[in-house]
């Protein structure tokens, strides 16, 4: 059974807010577009921008035996640096910290929502 877990992330960015996003989709599901279900962990980002950084909270549900998996294949995607979106234009970041966090009391049906999909 899937459980749900969280992931945040803090990235100097000056580029497109979107694109780490897109990085860990590809990262998880081997593409931008894909159909569902996700083939690893259905999962959510949302960014926030706070001056020159990027703050990221990763959502995701997946079997307890692939968390690592997943937040490996996450702090890859975000380590690279670099995505190079559908539009072809590359945007660039440094990734100045990433780890595990807790499910807020906030997200509970964002990830009830995520661990039934």
């Amino acid at each position: 059974m899937r459980e749900t877990y969280a992931h945040t992330a803090v990235l100097d960015l000056t580029g497109d807010e979107r694109a780490p996003g897109g990085a860990i989709t590809v990262a998880l599901c081997g593409a931008y577009d894909h159909e569902p279900p996700c083939p690893l962990a259905a999962h959510q980002t949302a960014a926030v921008r706070d001056g020159d950084e990027l703050r990221l909270r990763v959502l995701f549900a997946a079997e307890p035996a692939d968390e690592a998996r997943v937040r490996a294949g996450i702090d890859g995607a975000l380590a690279a640096g670099e995505l190079t979106g559908p539009d072809g234009v590359v945007t660039h970041w440094r990734l100045l910290r990433s780890g595990p966090a807790g499910i807020a009391a906030d997200d509970a049906a964002h990830a009830e929502r995520l661990r039934s999909s």
